[in-house]
């Protein structure tokens, strides 16, 4: 099928023509839970101005479209529908269209998506549109800068919980449908298509209220709900979430110094959601995995509150001031990242908000940034399947990393003050990079292009490392540094130009106290300017035992430790006692590691003999997770097994170790059962856990934690289909079912990996979460095993884009690339039967879709990168610590 793609002239000729006023959309789902039922009734009735005389086209993508009256003219639905656009001629200065058709559910995650509880046969909808898929509901013209109010209706089951954007204003029985009602909701302030929404089902709801008086006397009195699936009522934390609900609105509200606009502020927990969330305004939308039915670690709960805080910050930055088109698209997720993170540090009970953005979102930034796809943070967007596959570390997690350095850069009280100028000059409008340049630089009293041209236009990471020339003419420090410059190396990979950036940073000093601790013992705050910045205040100096530059993580750039610092991280690293210092040096450990700068045993044995140690958990989930990618995808074959065996006999260790009950527990136990997928010799501990003859005090052996250790057992042909479907007897909930799914496709059998490819490439039964987790199951397997869908993998790529939505295709184009190889004895890593059989593909199709070639290319350099990594197996042996 065609992905109905937008171009960005086109919605450029569009808006020049056009001006939206008014929307007022009636939707039937009173039918929808009878699976029978593939549509619904979508009725739009759209004002707007237009240049007399001229034509346009609406976007709707559904089964069909009954009529179309333009300006009390009925057309003719055969000349005027084309494919996803129906065509709009003869225009007057004032227009309205009513657009009459069937829309279609979804299981994808697009539109609006149908689903049927497992626990209970219960049917829910709700809808998703980002990028442009609420033309998949209702008829509309969709791009971000035709803004317009928006009046919904809906007509369902009486006893469903219904709501929209707007607050309910009436709700009717209806006379010819007794079981049914028609809800109507309150007409919108301007917005974008994109962030309306629909919820609708047997929802539990709960409703609180935010109060307060701002510094002006303005009074605000907001209604709050909170919704998820009625079976997952019972592990709804509500009080929890409306406290931090609370906690945000005032922070953002006073930070602002605008009012929130949008009325009431409802929340709800989905299910099969294909993002963390969405900042549909009065009623923002999350993945139910937010709903902890399991045991959760207080990492899992911080995320939730920062993605609540970052979905909150939209209210302003993306929805009351929305981006003219999609290359923009950073002017809404960059800030959201940044303010996220900033409203869990300053407005809730969280001390490692920052720690946390330093080691996992900015970790996510670097990969991304590596990528030969990489793009400036201010993009190139020429489509809308160009638009989705942008949703992605450079957009958010590098755009908030640049965005802190500016805060560092221009100060808080400025960037703050150009914020609110900001919202103040383009409320319910559309903005460019241009228009938040000059608020800021106003605010700031500094002219910002050049910092725009170099952080926003450019791509690329810069690499910073620490040059340390003897004191004198002695080879031997003494102990002492001689002259010390920061070295930067930064290329763009997009032109190939070096692309040396400015960077406001710290360069820290540790050296061990009395008690053995590696303690801060001064900092140095300085601008990197160029290839190469003296740092005149350090000559001289006793040669502390770690020298940390981007200390305090002020700066995004990727940082390489000395010899002398390195080797003390090696030996000391769970002895420096501030937090984000020790996240920075993990940091450093893992770029070393994935750059092939040392092997990636090494990563491991540092996790191995620190991780213990570790007091936040975020970063030890983290570092948990390298350390397995380090051992499947970076350490060679040949050394593989030995180095996985000493890290799970040290996981095994540590588990019961850990105190009962505790995170860290929870973590090595989640480590246990990832590992266990590879390693045989750990299954009759594995075994133990589930059935209860070897159990760990304090450890809850819950849903979650059974289905990683079932998807353990699975992988090796430990878990029989009969065992399997009686813990999905046990676990009748969605994730269970995905758990199942995973578990089933893991099993090593012919059969088995047959069935589960043909299910994920040639059949249309699986939603999106159970395609992702057949997909998680089929790959868990021996290369041997699945050596012989190579060739096949390649050969769908271009059907499966062509025949399934862009979501359901671009899980299928990531999920099932052959990414588990393994570089010969004197193979180099381009020459990799996959590396090799990835270029031909590409060579043999320069026509393919611009997002599906960027998925093979990322695919093609993740594999590339594993397959140097595990080349690097020399010595690597770092100076020898000074003594302590």
């Amino acid at each position: 099928m065609s992905h109905e793609n937008l171009k960005r002239s086109e919605a450029a000729e569009r808006s020049a023509r056009i001006s939206t006023t008014s929307y007022d959309v009636s939707l039937d789902v009173r039918q929808a839970a009878d699976p029978a039922v593939p549509g619904y009734p979508s009725r739009s009735v759209i004002t707007f101005t237009a240049e007399p005389g001229s034509s346009t086209f609406l976007d709707f993508i559904g089964s069909s479209v009954h009529s179309v009256l333009l300006n009390g003219k009925s057309l003719q639905v055969g000349d005027v529908v084309e494919g996803a656009r129906i065509r709009l001629d003869d225009l007057g200065a004032q227009n309205q269209v009513t657009v009459t058709g069937t829309a279609l559910y979804s299981r994808s995650g697009e539109g609006m998506h149908r689903f049927v509880d497992p626990a209970d046969g219960q049917t829910y909808l709700y809808t998703q549109y980002e990028p442009a898929d609420a033309r998949r509901v209702f008829a509309n013209f969709e791009q971000p800068d035709l803004k317009a109010t928006y009046t919904f209706h809906v007509m369902a089951p009486a006893e469903w919980k219904v709501a929209s954007n707007g607050a309910e204003v009436a709700r009717t029985p209806l006379t010819s449908d007794p079981a049914t009602a028609c809800w109507d909701f309150a007409t919108t302030l301007p917005m974008s298509t994109y962030i309306t929404s629909i919820l609708a089902g047997p929802y539990f709801r709960a409703e609180d209220r935010w109060q307060a008086t701002l510094d002006d006397g303005t009074h605000l009195d907001v209604p709050l709900a909170l919704y998820c699936r009625a079976s997952m009522a019972e592990s709804f934390d509500t009080e929890e979430l409306f406290a931090l609900t609370k906690k945000g609105l005032d922070f953002f509200n006073r930070l602002f110094d605008f009012p929130y606009p949008w009325g009431k502020y409802d929340q709800a927990f989905v299910p099969e959601y294909n993002l963390g969330a969405m900042e549909n305004p009065g009623l923002v939308t999350f993945t139910e995995s937010y709903v902890f039915t399991s045991r959760a670690t207080d990492a899992q709960y911080q995320a939730r509150a920062n993605t609540l805080m970052h979905e909150m910050a939209h209210m302003w930055f993306g929805d009351l001031v929305t981006m003219q088109w999609w290359d923009d698209l950073w002017l809404k997720e960059s800030f959201a990242d940044y303010m996220g993170t900033l409203a869990v540090d300053r407005a809730t009970d969280w001390d490692t908000a920052w720690v946390n953005f330093a080691n996992k979102r900015k970790a996510w930034a670097y990969v991304q940034d590596q990528l030969p796809t990489t793009h400036p943070i201010v993009a190139d967007i020429p489509d809308l399947e160009a638009a989705k596959q942008n949703f992605d570390g450079i957009t958010y997690a590098k755009g908030a990393s640049v965005l802190k350095q500016l805060v560092a850069y221009v100060g808080f009280d400025a960037f703050i003050a150009g914020s609110r100028e900001y919202f103040r000059k383009h409320a319910y409008g559309n903005t460019t990079l241009q228009d938040l340049l000059a608020a800021l630089g106003a605010a700031s009293g500094r002219d910002l292009s050049g910092w725009a041209r170099q952080w926003l236009q450019t791509s690329g990471i810069s690499t910073l490392s620490v040059d340390i020339a003897p004191q004198g003419a002695a080879a031997d420090d003494d102990g002492v540094l001689g002259q010390v410059a920061i070295v930067q190396e930064a290329v763009d990979p997009v032109t190939g130009r070096d692309e040396l950036r400015p960077h406001r940073l710290r360069v820290g000093s540790y050296d061990f106290d009395g008690s053995g601790a590696l303690v801060k013992t001064a900092s140095l705050e300085t601008d990197v300017i160029g290839g190469r910045t003296g740092l005149p205040q350090l000559a001289g100096q006793p040669r502390p035992a770690l020298l940390l530059v981007n200390d305090d993580d002020l700066a995004y750039a990727k940082v390489r430790l000395d010899p002398v610092s390195e080797a003390t991280v090696r030996g000391s690293l769970d002895r420096i006692s501030d937090p984000m210092a020790r996240a920075l040096c993990w940091t450093a450990l893992w770029n070393s590691a994935r750059d092939g700068e040392s092997p990636a045993a090494q990563y491991v044995d540092a996790v191995a003999a620190f991780a213990p140690a570790e007091t936040g958990i975020g970063v030890l989930l983290n570092i948990l997770d390298n350390a397995a990618t380090a051992i499947e995808r970076y350490t060679p074959a040949a050394a593989r097994s030995s180095v996985r065996s000493t890290f799970v006999s040290a996981a095994a260790a540590e588990l019961d170790r850990a105190a009962p009950g505790s995170d860290a527990q929870l973590a090595w136990a989640r480590t246990l059962a990832a590992l266990g997928r590879h390693d045989s010799a750990v299954l009759p501990r594995l075994r133990g856990l589930l059935d209860g003859s070897g159990p760990v005090a304090g450890l809850a052996v819950d849903a979650d934690l059974r289905w990683q250790l079932w998807h353990a057992l699975a992988a090796h042909g430990e878990a029989t289909a009969a065992e399997i479907d009686a813990e999905l007897a046990r676990d009748t909930t969605a994730s269970g079912r995905a758990g199942h799914a995973t578990a089933m496709a893991a099993r090593p059998e012919a059969a088995v990996k047959d069935a589960a490819w043909n299910a994920a490439v040639h059949g249309n039964e699986l939603s999106n979460q159970l395609l992702t987790a057949t997909i998680s199951g089929f790959t868990t397997a021996p290369p041997e095993l699945l050596a012989r869908y190579v060739e096949p993998y390649f050969e769908c790529l271009r059907t499966v884009w062509d025949s399934r939505s862009i979501e359901i295709a671009s899980r299928i184009v990531r999920g099932l690339y052959p990414a588990a190889q393994d570089l010969g004895v004197t193979m180099q890593p381009a020459e990799h039967l996959v590396v090799r059989r990835t270029d031909a593909w590409l060579d043999a199709n320069p026509d393919a879709p611009r997002a599906l070639r960027r998925i093979v290319v990322e695919q093609r350099s993740h594999l590339l990168r594993a397959l140097t990594a595990q080349a690097a197996v020399g010595p690597h042996r770092p100076q020898a610590a000074p003594a302590h």
